[in-house]
């Protein structure tokens, strides 16, 4: 089937009367926060001291999950976390993630009344943090019924887990899931008696992939998928192009505040962040190769050039790799620099990246860690070979030594390193988490028809009114057109304000 995310008519998209700005009610609510304290080191400063807390080794540690019998106090036992004790420090994360999420908070007062998710059941599959717990619960306020798995094996809190268990979501998730365990959590998400989901949220495509697996007649009362990742929505097109999709799904990743803010600004935060946790270095100076020049490499090439490191990109796109160039950043092919480099990223979404024979004739002491989404860029099944040993220096920091003595640092094992190893910007994530609720909205209410067996952006006039949400954080003041304006542009003083094809 042909893709139609660039064609698709936005012009039978009526938005609802709660979704309607009012800047004036959104800034007093801003202004009602507490301002006494200094909200994002303390933020930091929690969920520092709940790594601490709780990734401590112990004899609960030693038995899994999976094997517990736990109960909320409520009675119910239909979750599974590491440990449900540790709610009520989990609720504080929330709490505190809350007032950095101002448009989910905004959605709930705004659609309490209306419940536009009433009768939906979501099942849900992405990282587990104060973050998206407070997407969930506020699709909860909307009327939804939610099961939820982690998308990533190391990105749980596990704190935030047993809040959500607590709170009667049912969470299937825990920090340091083996392979076995990550599936099996999806599983009892999705194979439950008596409940079936109607929509699906998606980190990776790789619920969405189980059910098509396992339980493919599911779809038939499926109204939607909605994803956010590059590696789940190269899948879903995959499946659009070979006439094998069954349901309308939703890109989110491609949704210009996905991009710019999710992709762009927060890797350029957390891509050093990460780094210098779990590694303790200094950039100035260092030689660096960014695989791929997207928004999340664009991002992270902003941040390690500001910091004065000496920046290389490696990219297949000439577009992208054209912008690398205009940027100030040397453009080549990963062999050419790999014998010289001090970090290595990958930011491709791609398999394969960096190969056992780059990792081979990495200097001693090369830093690799991975940004995008898939944990196949970095060939680490290679490096598991009786000739080379391990050696864990501390949470998510491998060294990896070759018979001559040289070590390699490998962050995360692969998996990403700003969810892995660090904590991702609240703001940044209030505007992606906001674009998935009203994607998930959409899909539901859409009348038949509207949406096809096919993959869709979210049409413009809900990316902007995502925008407009976060406005009021910034005390900031659109200005709007006037009639003749409007009339002289072609446009509505209400927006869209661009089309389909504009890039920003």
């Amino acid at each position: 089937m042909e893709r139609t995310e660039s064609t698709q008519d936005t012009t039978a998209f009526n938005m609802p009367d709660w979704m309607q700005i009012q800047f004036a009610d959104q800034k007093r609510e801003f202004n009602k926060r507490p301002t006494k304290i200094g909200r994002r080191s303390l933020s930091r400063s929690i969920s520092q001291s709940s790594t601490d807390s709780y990734s401590s080794d112990s004899s609960d540690d030693e038995t899994s999950p999976r094997d517990k019998q736990q109960k909320n106090s409520k009675g119910s036992s239909d979750f599974c976390v590491k440990n449900i004790k540790q709610a009520e420090f989990g609720r504080r994360e929330i709490e505190i993630a809350e007032q950095e999420m101002p448009a989910l908070m905004a959605l709930r007062k705004r659609a309490q009344g209306e419940k536009p998710l009433a009768g939906a059941k979501i099942v849900g599959c992405t990282h587990i943090t104060a973050q998206t717990a407070v997407l969930i619960e506020t699709l909860g306020a909307l009327g939804a019924q939610c099961r939820w798995a982690a998308c990533n094996i190391y990105s749980t809190l596990n704190e935030v887990a047993a809040a959500l268990a607590e709170n009667g979501v049912a969470v299937f998730s825990w920090k340091g899931e083996s392979e076995d365990d990550f599936w099996w959590c999806i599983d009892r998400c999705v194979n439950v008696e008596g409940w079936q989901p109607n929509m699906i949220l998606d980190d990776g495509g790789d619920l969405t992939h189980w059910i098509y697996k396992k339980y493919p007649n599911m779809f038939k009362k499926i109204k939607g998928i909605v994803e956010e990742s590059v590696t789940g929505v190269h899948r879903l097109y995959q499946l659009s192009k070979a006439g094998k999709l069954c349901v309308p799904a939703m890109n989110v990743n491609d949704s210009v505040t996905k991009q710019k803010f999710d992709n762009l600004y927060c890797c350029r935060e957390s891509i050093l962040d990460g780094l210098k946790r779990t590694t303790d270095m200094m950039f100035g100076g260092k030689q660096v190769v960014v695989c791929g020049y997207g928004e999340v490499g664009k991002g992270c090439c902003a941040a390690l050039k500001a910091m004065g490191s000496i920046v290389y990109v490696t990219e297949i796109d000439p577009i992208c790799a054209l912008q690398a160039c205009m940027d100030g950043f040397r453009l080549v092919k990963l062999n050419e620099v790999i014998r010289q480099v001090d970090i290595v990223i990958t930011c491709t979404g791609n398999k394969n990246v960096v190969t056992r024979e780059h990792l081979d004739r990495m200097k001693n002491g090369c830093i690799v860690c991975n940004m995008g989404h898939s944990n196949t860029e970095i060939d680490v099944a290679s490096l598991r070979t009786p000739e080379l040993t391990w050696e864990r220096v501390r949470s998510q920091v491998d060294h990896v030594i070759w018979p001559d003595g040289k070590r390699m640092v490998l962050l995360a094992e692969g998996r990403l390193l700003n969810l892995s190893c660090s904590t991702v910007p609240t703001f940044v994530l209030s505007i992606t988490a906001t674009t998935q609720a009203l994607a998930l909205i959409e899909l539901y209410n859409a009348p038949e028809g509207r949406y096809k067996q096919d993959v869709y952006l979210l049409p413009k006039k809900m990316d902007e009114y995502v925008a407009s949400l976060h406005l009021p954080t910034f005390d900031a003041h659109l200005t709007e057109l006037s009639d003749e304006q409007a009339k002289y542009l072609g446009l509505n003083k209400n927006g869209p304000f661009k089309p389909n094809y504009y890039r920003y």
